[in-house]
């Protein structure tokens, strides 16, 4: 269902982002983001030697993470081709210190404490949130796979349910802890539930 209709208005800022996940052919994966952002009229930023022509981008940028299937980084690049500023592009090379994190819990902290501030930019950190829930979601299939295998093997008695909770648990309505997906999804810690009470 789309928005309701809106009051007559005009377009003044457009911001295009593309969020792209890929499984590698070494068993890594690429999590890649490109944003651009233009203006619907000439924009100068109170100097006149970087005009910028209405629809040509003030911002384009390129973040590429590479991540295993536990969701560690293991490189991350950024580029830019396009900014207001000549100094911008010397923040791409700190976001390589972004290697080690894992995407997960804390994730947008580690990376504020990496590259916020004076040491990155303000438009590829937002993109990395974004980011970390692309990563999820193309690293689904397999760590889902990884789930069910271990699943079985508990409904089957061959293993000990994991004691951490899964980390989807909690996340949103449809992943509430009493909701029937997740008491479908992980029908061992409904069971424990109930024998709790």
């Amino acid at each position: 269902m789309p928005l309701s209709a809106p009051v007559e208005r005009k377009l003044l800022h457009l911001r295009d982002i593309e969020l792209r996940g890929y499984e590698r052919s070494d068993g890594l994966f690429d999590i890649e983001a490109h944003l651009t952002d233009r203006k619907t009229t000439v924009h100068n930023d109170e100097d006149p030697d970087a005009t910028v022509p209405a629809g040509r981008p003030i911002h384009g940028m390129w973040l590429r993470l590479v991540v295993d299937v536990e969701m560690v980084v293991v490189a991350c690049e950024a580029s830019s081709d396009f900014t207001p500023y000549d100094i911008c592009p010397g923040a791409a090379p700190n976001f390589s210190r972004l290697a080690g994190l894992k995407v997960g819990p804390g994730f947008n902290r580690h990376v504020a404490e990496r590259v916020g501030g004076v040491h990155g930019c303000t438009h590829l950190r937002e993109l990395l949130g974004q980011m970390a829930t692309v990563a999820f979601q193309t690293l689904y299939p397999v760590r889902r796979a990884r789930e069910r295998a271990m699943l079985a093997k508990v409904a089957n008695g061959e293993a000990a349910a994991p004691p951490a909770k899964p980390a989807l648990l909690g996340t949103c309505i449809a992943y509430a802890p009493d909701s029937p997906v997740s008491r479908a999804r992980w029908p061992h810690l409904a069971n424990a539930a109930e024998t709790a009470e």
